[in-house]
C-alpha cells in the first residue's frame, strides 16, 4: 500500500498516466474509423477503464498538492488551473450521468409533446411539460443559390396553464423552456418539417463553465503571479543572459521552396492567334469590375474569371493574358480556344490512353470525328465505382471532366450570371446563356442581344483598336444591373476591394518576403557567431523592420478579406493557413526580444513555409459564404486563439531543432551551451503560453458546441486529437519534474515530438477520418502527409547524433555555475 502511495503522489505517475490517456484517445480515433462511433465509447470513452484513469489522474493531483504542500507554498495558479480541470471533468460526469440528449421531429401544422432520447440502453420516449407546434419552417438559401444561408423554424410553445408563446429557433439561436434546450439540428427534405435537437443538463452545464471560468483565472494567474513557473523562467532566462552574453551560435540550412512549370505547350497556331489577340488590358479591366452573382455572393467578373482559370487551367495567367483577358477573348471568339490547349491534364496515365498532350489539352481534342465525348465510356466505369475502390486514374478522369464541363458551360455563356432578374423572390441573377423566359420579355431581348453586340464590339475592336465602342455598351449592362438590383445586392466599396484584393496577392508576396529576409536574418547571424561585428547589430534592427512591415501587410490582407467576406478570415483550410502563419511570425516577435533573433528567424522562416503550402493547388483559396453553424462570434474567438497557440507550437518545435543541431555540433564550446540553455527556456515559455491559447480555445469550441447544438463534447475525431494535442504539450512542460528528465536535450527532443500531434489535428484529421470539423478529405493530403513524415525520419536522426554532445554540454555548464 505504500508503494501504490508513493507512486500515486509523483511525479512519474503524472507523465504515465497523461501518457497512457493520450494513448486511449488516439486509438479510439481509429477504432470510431474502422468499427464505428458507438463501439469507441463502448471500448474505449465511456468505459469504466477511462473512467477510473481520469479518477487516478484526479487522485494523483491531490495526493501531490498534500506531499508537496503547495497551498503552504501558495502556488496559487498552479492550483487553479489544475483544479479546474478536476471541475471540468466532475462537470462531464454530471452530463454523462444526468443529463439528457435526444430529438423532436415536428412537420408543419402538427403538435407534440413528445422527445426521442438516446440512452445507454437504446431509445426511449419522453412526455414534455408542455407541446410544440410547427407553424412554419423556412430555408433561407444565399441569392441565386442553393447554399442555405439559414434554416429556421416558428414554433407555439403551449403550457399546461393554456399560455401559449410564439418563438423562433434557428442555428445558435436556441429556445430554452423549462430547462429543455432546443436546437435547429435538420429539416424534412421537402422543407415542410422540422428536426430539432434536445438538450436538458443544467447542472452538469453550470458546473462545467464553472471550471471552464476557473481555468481562464488560472491562466492570468500563470502570467501574472510572482511565483509560478513562467515568471520563474523568465528569472532564469535573465540569469543565463546576464552570466555569459554570447551571440548567436546556430546553423539552419535553408532551402528555398521552389516550384517548377513545366509546361508542355504544343506548338499549335491557335495559341499564338489567341496571345497576339490580346484583349486591350484596360477594356479587360474594366471588364472584371463588372458585378456578378456567384455562389451566393456578389463578386467583380475579376474573382470569376481568376477562379476559373485556376481550376481549368491551374494557373493564374496563360502565356501573357491574365484572367480578365482570357475569360473575354474565350467568350469572344469560344471557336478558336476550342484549339488551344489549355486545359489541365494532371495525370500521364489518362494522356497515353487518349492520345492527349502531356499537361494540357484542347476542347476539340477531346470530341471525336462522331461530335461524341471520348471520355464518357470510362467516366461511367469510375462513377459506377464506390469512391473507395476508384483508381488515381479514375479520381484525375472526374477532375478532368469537372474542368471540360466548366468549359463547355463558358462556351454556352452559361456562367456569366451579370443579370438580375427584377421580380425573382430571391434575387437570382442570370448568365445570358440560361434560361430567360421567365423574364419580362424586354429584359429577354436585351440580355441576349446587348451581349452578343458586345462581343461582336469586341472583335471588331480587336481588329480597329478602338475600345470605345466596347466600353459604352459595358456601360449600358452595368445601368441594367443598377436598375434591376432590387435587394441593393451591389456595393461598389466591396467590390473594388476585392478587385485590389485579387490583383495585390498579399499573401503570395508575404510568402516571398519572409523566405528573403528570413534567409538573411539566418545569414547575418551566422556571420555574427565567428566574427562578431558591430555593423551586424545595425543590419539586424533592418532585417527585423523589414519582417515587422510584411507583417503587417499580411495582417492587412487578412483585414481586407475579412472585409470582403463579412466574417473573420479563418472559416476554412486555406484562411486557417494564411492566420496560422501570421499567428507563428507573432509569436516570433513576442519571444525574438527575450533572445535576439533566432525565435524571430525561425518563425519568419516557418511562416514563409506555411503561407508556401497554403498556395498549393490543394487548397481552395475561395471566398465563401459561411454555413450557417458558422454564423456565430464565438467562430472569431475559437478558431482565432486555437491557431494562435499552434503559432507558438510552431515557435517551439524550430527552437527544438535549433537546439538539437547545435548540440550535433558542440565542440568544447559553452559559448554554445549557454546559448542552447538560453533558447530551451524561451522554448519552454513559448509552450506554456501555446498550452495556455490551445486549452482555451479547445473549451471556447466546446462552449460554442454547446451554444449551436446542445452538446460541448461530442468526440468528434478533431475534437479528440485537439485534447490529445493538450495533453502531448502537458507532459512536455511537466517532464521537468522528473529528476532524470530535466535535461534539455530531452525536453526539446519531446518539443519536436508533441508538434505532430498538432499536424495531426490540423493535416491528419482530414486525411484518415471523417468528421463535423474535417475540411474534407483531399487525395493530395496523402501526399503532404508522406512529405511531413520525412522530417521527422530526419529529426529521428538528429536527437540520436546530438544525445551524447548534450551530456558533455550540461557537463560544462555546471562547470562553470
Amino acid at each position: 500500500m505504500k508503494k501504490l502511495n508513493h507512486f500515486l503522489s509523483s511525479y512519474i505517475a503524472t507523465i504515465i498516466l497523461l501518457a497512457f490517456y493520450a494513448f486511449g484517445l488516439a486509438a479510439a480515433t481509429f477504432i470510431e474509423k474502422y468499427h464505428g462511433t458507438d463501439v469507441a465509447k463502448s471500448l474505449i470513452y465511456y468505459s469504466p477503464l477511462f473512467f477510473s484513469l481520469q479518477f487516478l489522474m484526479v487522485v494523483n493531483f491531490i495526493m501531490i498538492i498534500i506531499k508537496y504542500r503547495y497551498f503552504q507554498r501558495r502556488r496559487w495558479a498552479l492550483i487553479v488551473v489544475h483544479f479546474a480541470f478536476i471541475v471540468i471533468l466532475l462537470g462531464a460526469l454530471i452530463t454523462h450521468l444526468f443529463g439528457k440528449d435526444g430529438m423532436v421531429h415536428i412537420r408543419e401544422g402538427e403538435t407534440t409533446n413528445q422527445i426521442t432520447l438516446k440512452t445507454p440502453e437504446g431509445i426511449k420516449y419522453e412526455t414534455l411539460p408542455f407541446t410544440l407546434k410547427l407553424v412554419d419552417f423556412r430555408l433561407i438559401r444565399y441569392p441565386g443559390s442553393e447554399s442555405p444561408s439559414s434554416y429556421e423554424s416558428d414554433l407555439l410553445v403551449e403550457y399546461a396553464d393554456g399560455k401559449i408563446q410564439k418563438t423562433k429557433v434557428y442555428m445558435n439561436n436556441v429556445l430554452n423552456v423549462k430547462g429543455y434546450r432546443f436546437f435547429q439540428a435538420s429539416f424534412d427534405k421537402d422543407e415542410m418539417g422540422t428536426l430539432l435537437s434536445v438538450n436538458k443538463d443544467g447542472l452538469g452545464k453550470t458546473i462545467t463553465y464553472s471550471g471552464y471560468f476557473l481555468l481562464l483565472i488560472g491562466f492570468i494567474l500563470v502570467f501574472t503571479t510572482k511565483n509560478s513557473r513562467f515568471r520563474q523562467l523568465n528569472l532564469q532566462l535573465k540569469e543565463v543572459k546576464k552570466t555569459y552574453r554570447s551571440t548567436i551560435t546556430w546553423l539552419l540550412f535553408l532551402v528555398f521552396p521552389c516550384t517548377l512549370s513545366a509546361q508542355h505547350m504544343p506548338p499549335i497556331n491557335m495559341m499564338e492567334a489567341v496571345q497576339k489577340n490580346a484583349i486591350d488590358p484596360q477594356h479587360a479591366a474594366r471588364f472584371g469590375e463588372l458585378p456578378m452573382q456567384w455562389n451566393g455572393r456578389i463578386v467583380p467578373v475579376n474573382t470569376f474569371s481568376s477562379e476559373i482559370l485556376r481550376k481549368v487551367h491551374k494557373e493564374l495567367t496563360i502565356g501573357k493574358l491574365n484572367s480578365d483577358q482570357f475569360l473575354l477573348s474565350f467568350l469572344s471568339m469560344p471557336q478558336m480556344w476550342m484549339q488551344v490547349p489549355f486545359i489541365a491534364v494532371s495525370n500521364k496515365e489518362i494522356s497515353h490512353y487518349y492520345q492527349l498532350p502531356l499537361d494540357y489539352c484542347a476542347y476539340f481534342q477531346l470530341i471525336d470525328e462522331e461530335g461524341n465525348y471520348v471520355l464518357m465510356t470510362k467516366l461511367q466505369e469510375a462513377y459506377y465505382k464506390l469512391p473507395a475502390e476508384r483508381s488515381s486514374f479514375d479520381k484525375d478522369l472526374i477532375k478532368l471532366d469537372e474542368r471540360v464541363n466548366i468549359v463547355s458551360q463558358l462556351l454556352n455563356c452559361q456562367l456569366l450570371c451579370i443579370f438580375p432578374h427584377p421580380t425573382d423572390s430571391i434575387h437570382t441573377w442570370y448568365a445570358p446563356g440560361k434560361d430567360l423566359s421567365t423574364f419580362p420579355k424586354e429584359d429577354s431581348l436585351f440580355i441576349t442581344r446587348s451581349f452578343a453586340w458586345y462581343l461582336s464590339e469586341v472583335n471588331s475592336a480587336l481588329k480597329s483598336g478602338n475600345w470605345n465602342k466596347p466600353n459604352q455598351l459595358l456601360q449600358v449592362i452595368g445601368e441594367y444591373q443598377k436598375r434591376n438590383d432590387t435587394a441593393s445586392q451591389i456595393n461598389h466599396r466591396k467590390l473594388n476591394a476585392e478587385i485590389r484584393y485579387n490583383r495585390l496577392d498579399i499573401f503570395g508576396h508575404c510568402q516571398i518576403g519572409y523566405f528573403i529576409l528570413g534567409g538573411l536574418l539566418v545569414v547575418f547571424a551566422f556571420i555574427g557567431l565567428f566574427k562578431p561585428k558591430k555593423w551586424l547589430d545595425t543590419v539586424i534592427k533592418i532585417l527585423t523592420g523589414g519582417i515587422f512591415l510584411i507583417f503587417m501587410y499580411h495582417l492587412y490582407g487578412m483585414g481586407l478579406r475579412a472585409y470582403i467576406s463579412g466574417y473573420a478570415p479563418w472559416s476554412n483550410s486555406y484562411e486557417t493557413m494564411v492566420y496560422a502563419g501570421w499567428a507563428t511570425i507573432l509569436a516570433g516577435f513576442v519571444f525574438g526580444r527575450k533572445s535576439s533573433t533566432v525565435p524571430l528567424a525561425l518563425a519568419t522562416l516557418f511562416g514563409g513555409i506555411i503561407l508556401f503550402v497554403s498556395e498549393l493547388n490543394w487548397m481552395d483559396p475561395q471566398i465563401n459564404p459561411l454555413v450557417p453553424v458558422l454564423k456565430s462570434p464565438w467562430l472569431m474567438f475559437h478558431v482565432a486563439i486555437l491557431v494562435a497557440a499552434y503559432g507558438f507550437f510552431g515557435v517551439s518545435f524550430l527552437l527544438g531543432i535549433a537546439n538539437l543541431t547545435m548540440m550535433v555540433f558542440y565542440d568544447n564550446n559553452s559559448l554554445i551551451s549557454y546559448r542552447v540553455k538560453e533558447l530551451s527556456i524561451i522554448n519552454q515559455m513559448a509552450l506554456m503560453i501555446g498550452l495556455a491559447l490551445m486549452c482555451i480555445g479547445t473549451f471556447l469550441g466546446a462552449i460554442w458546441a454547446n451554444e449551436s447544438w446542445g452538446r460541448y463534447w461530442g468526440w468528434d475525431p478533431k475534437e479528440t486529437w485537439a485534447l490529445i494535442t493538450i495533453v502531448m504539450y502537458t507532459i512536455v512542460t511537466h517532464i521537468h519534474l522528473i529528476k532524470k528528465g530535466n535535461s534539455d536535450w530531452l525536453f526539446n527532443v519531446l518539443s519536436i515530438i508533441a508538434f505532430s500531434s498538432v499536424l495531426m489535428t490540423f493535416f491528419g484529421v482530414n486525411y484518415f477520418f471523417s468528421g463535423m470539423h474535417s475540411y474534407g478529405q483531399n487525395d493530395a493530403m496523402k501526399g503532404i502527409i508522406f512529405y511531413l513524415s520525412i522530417p521527422f525520419v530526419l529529426i529521428s536522426f538528429l536527437a540520436v547524433f546530438s544525445y551524447k554532445r548534450s551530456r558533455r554540454s550540461e557537463q560544462i555548464i555546471t562547470f562553470f555555475d
